[in-house]
């Protein structure tokens, strides 16, 4: 009967470092996808697209583009993306990384996006991305339409808007 005790003994030990490592494996496991730490993604309102909101746009002007941002993660970089709604064709891209943004938790972006003389006439979708510094990425969206300029002075945002 001798025998069977260390037998006895050596299940009771290895019982215990299976429980053991059990509790620790569980431990660790649960603490790996802990969101609560995470910071919310940028949020955008586009508050204005294109002069007193029209979402026009001259080809040889500019576009007037403002927005709110509220990102908890600070602002890390800000994309516009204006490109051809049928043919993906022309493009126009701008990236704002300057401290004007950077780093910041509540942005007004105002900005004024050079639209070139040549682009063609037609309808566009602008993409509006903020990234903050965690990565995180939200993307605002609207469609636009490039029109020939009527030579309506009240369509030009240089003449009675505030910068």
């Amino acid at each position: 009967m001798s025998q069977h005790f260390p037998i006895m003994k050596n299940i009771k030990y290895m019982s215990l470092f299976l429980a053991l490592v059990s509790v620790f494996t569980l431990g660790f496991t649960s603490c790996d996808d802990d969101d609560d730490d995470k910071v919310a993604k940028p949020v955008i309102t586009l508050t204005e697209v294109g002069h007193d909101n029209s979402r026009h746009a001259h080809p040889g002007h500019d576009l007037h583009l403002e927005a709110d941002i509220v990102a908890q993660g600070l602002i890390q970089r800000i994309d516009v993306e204006i490109h051809q709604e049928a043919s993906h064709g022309f493009e126009i891209e701008k990236s704002y990384t300057d401290s004007k943004y950077v780093g910041l938790k509540n942005a007004e972006f105002h900005e004024h996006i050079d639209i070139p003389a040549d682009a063609p006439l037609g309808e566009y979708h602008l993409h509006f991305i903020v990234v903050d510094k965690a990565g995180q990425q939200t993307t605002a969206e609207c469609h636009i339409e490039l029109v020939e300029d009527d030579g309506d002075e009240d369509d030009d945002d240089d003449d009675d808007h505030e910068h």
